[in-house]
């Protein structure tokens, strides 16, 4: 069974629209975690949409389970990071017209300038994740640069329906069988719900799922508690 990783994101977003302080993701943090989650994924975006730097600052100082800070892979990020020292940073793909990430990071081609943006991280004792299609180049990609992890990106599976799903949940396993041979830790997430998670949490070597929106929208209706614990017994 996959451990549940809750983005907060969203709770952000809402506390952004009128230019608040509530509602207040370090509560939403703490009442995840409270419901059973096994730790609190935040992204902080270079336009800082959502998630604060002082968000980010605090979780650290909160979160008693671990936090994985979702980031592009940039100086000022890799900066924020190596001082706010999260259990994990998960490198992305940023585009500042984008909603929301909308595929995996480009990784091959890409493995030295990566691999000097992980070594820096490590030494700060931050295990790094790389967000990637589930495509094999990619995942070989991803070992050669040194990464301790890939994130699968599921957004094509959870997009898609019938037998069109079926061939995507086909890859996602491919993918993470590929990627545990070459010795990386399998996470997976990007627009799971309440109806399509279970598929992905069946899946081989998959150690960790990280949902937020679903999350977040069904907790606007019935509460945190009652979200997330709704999601923890789907794996």
């Amino acid at each position: 069974m996959p451990t549940l990783g809750v983005n907060i994101d969203h709770i952000a977003t809402l506390r952004q629209a009128r230019g608040g302080k509530e509602p207040d993701p370090l509560q939403a943090a703490v009442l995840a975690e409270l419901a059973g989650a096994h730790g609190i994924t935040a992204h902080l975006r270079e336009d800082r949409r959502h998630m604060q730097d002082r968000d980010i600052y605090l979780l650290k100082q909160t979160v008693t389970t671990h936090l994985n800070l979702e980031m592009a892979a940039t100086s000022e990020m890799v900066q924020v990071a190596m001082d706010v020292t999260p259990h994990m940073a998960t490198l992305v793909p940023e585009k500042r017209e984008e909603r929301t990430t909308e595929g995996g990071l480009a990784v091959r081609g890409k493995e030295r300038d990566l691999e000097k943006i992980i070594e820096n991280l490590h030494e700060h004792n931050i295990l790094v994740s790389l967000f990637v299609d589930p495509d094999i180049q990619q995942i070989k990609a991803a070992a050669r640069s040194g990464a301790s992890h890939v994130e699968l990106h599921t957004g094509y599976y959870a997009n898609a329906s019938g037998q069109a799903q079926d061939d995507e949940l086909a890859k996602l396993q491919d993918a993470a069988i590929a990627a545990h041979k070459l010795g990386l830790r399998v996470n997976a997430g990007h627009g799971l719900n309440y109806r399509n998670t279970s598929r992905v949490a069946d899946l081989d070597h998959i150690e960790e799922l990280n949902i937020g929106h679903a999350i977040i929208s069904r907790a606007a209706l019935v509460g945190m508690d009652l979200a997330v614990r709704d999601m923890l017994a789907l794996l």
